[in-house]
């Protein structure tokens, strides 16, 4: 499954549109005021699906995900130079980016790919292509994607 992740050109919050390769609204993600960033993933009906909520007062960037109201993980970002690295506990995973941070891959604890992210350059708000091989895990992999970019969208 491919997913073409956008954000909104004017938006006084973080707010997303998530369209698949035929350009129909897969998913909706909106911003909540809050101290720190709390992402709200609704499905194409309008439905709250997810959440990514910021943790705050941690030494790194940390972020942690509910599926409806469940708690079922967290990205944290991890010390290290050049390439960013997170610890995700969430579905097994591992995350590795290049060192522009512009591209990711998540992999499964067998080392298979989960997803494949990749920014897309020359447009006027933040673009990712996500590639997943399974259809189930569309929805994880964008919770991390929404969380790398928080992540970096907090240091700027």
């Amino acid at each position: 499954m491919k997913l073409y992740f956008k954000q909104r050109f004017f938006s006084w919050f973080d707010s997303y549109d998530i369209y698949g390769q035929d350009g129909s609204v897969l998913f909706t993600v909106e911003g909540q005021l809050s101290w720190g960033h709390t992402l709200h993933i609704l499905n194409a009906r309008g439905e709250h699906i997810a959440t990514v909520k910021q943790v705050v007062l941690t030494f790194l960037p940390k972020f942690e995900f509910y599926i409806g109201e469940q708690y079922v993980g967290m990205l944290q970002k991890e010390f290290s130079f050049l390439q960013p690295r997170y610890n995700i506990d969430f579905n097994g995973w591992h995350v590795e980016g290049n060192w522009l941070e512009w591209d990711y891959q998540i992999q499964r604890a067998d080392g298979s790919p989960a997803a494949v992210i990749a920014k897309e350059l020359f447009n006027w708000t933040d673009t990712y292509t996500i590639e997943t091989e399974y259809d189930r895990d569309a929805l994880c992999a964008l919770m991390v994607v929404l969380a790398i970019d928080a992540e970096k969208c907090s240091r700027n």
